[in-house]
C-alpha cells in the first residue's frame, strides 16, 4: 500500500467533502512519533459521513467488504491503495475524539491531517481488548509504548480505564509510566 498517496487523497476529499475525522491506529501512533509498523490505514469518523464516505471510497475504485454499525472496511483491487478502515462515531464520547484531533503533518511535512490524540488512541485500544481479550498483549504493547514517549493526561486516561472495567490495570500503568 502507497500509504503517501491514499492519505493524500483521503485528506483531499475529506477536506473538499467537509468530513470530520480522526486518523487512528498504526498510522497515527507513528505520527505521534511511536513507531509502528502498519499495512493499512484507520479512521474515526461520525456515523452521518458514512453515506460521504462511502462516495469517496466507492469513487476511488474501492470495495466495501465488510460493514456494520460500528466499523466499515474498504479493500481496494490496485495492491498501491490497500485496505482502509473507519470507525464509526456515535456515541459521545467518541465524537468528542473527533472534535479534539489535532493536526499533524507527515511524510515530510509534504500532508496534514487530523489525527487522534495520544490518549483517545489508548482509549480505543482499552476497547479493543475489552471486547476481544486475545488482543491484549498486541494492544497492550501499544499502550505501554505510548505511554513510554509521550507525556499523557492520566485523569482522561482514567475515565477510559474505568469505562471499561480496567482501573486495576490503570493503577499499574500510572505507578510504572508517570512522569514525575
Amino acid at each position: 500500500m502507497d500509504l503517501r498517496k491514499v492519505l493524500s487523497l483521503l485528506a483531499g476529499e475529506f477536506a473538499g467533502r467537509g468530513v470530520p475525522y480522526a486518523l487512528i491506529g498504526g498510522f497515527a501512533m507513528g505520527a505521534l512519533k511511536v513507531p509502528r509498523s502498519t499495512i493499512d490505514l484507520d479512521f474515526l469518523v461520525p456515523s452521518e459521513s458514512l453515506v460521504t464516505i462511502e462516495a469517496i471510497m466507492l469513487g476511488l475504485g474501492y470495495k466495501k467488504v465488510y460493514s456494520s454499525e460500528n466499523v466499515s472496511q474498504y479493500v481496494s483491487p490496485s495492491p498501491e491503495l490497500g485496505e482502509v478502515d473507519f470507525l464509526h462515531a456515535f456515541r459521545p464520547i467518541s465524537r468528542k475524539m473527533i472534535e479534539d484531533a489535532g493536526t499533524a503533518r507527515v511524510f515530510g511535512n509534504e500532508i496534514e491531517i487530523k489525527i487522534a490524540k495520544a490518549e483517545d488512541l489508548i482509549g480505543l485500544k482499552i476497547q479493543a481488548i475489552a471486547n476481544n481479550p486475545d488482543r491484549f498483549y498486541r494492544d497492550n504493547a501499544d499502550i505501554e509504548e505510548l505511554l513510554k514517549t509521550l507525556n499523557v493526561d492520566w485523569d482522561k486516561l482514567k475515565v477510559y480505564f474505568e469505562l471499561f472495567d480496567m482501573a486495576d490495570r490503570y493503577a499499574e500503568l500510572r505507578r510504572e509510566y508517570e512522569r514525575k
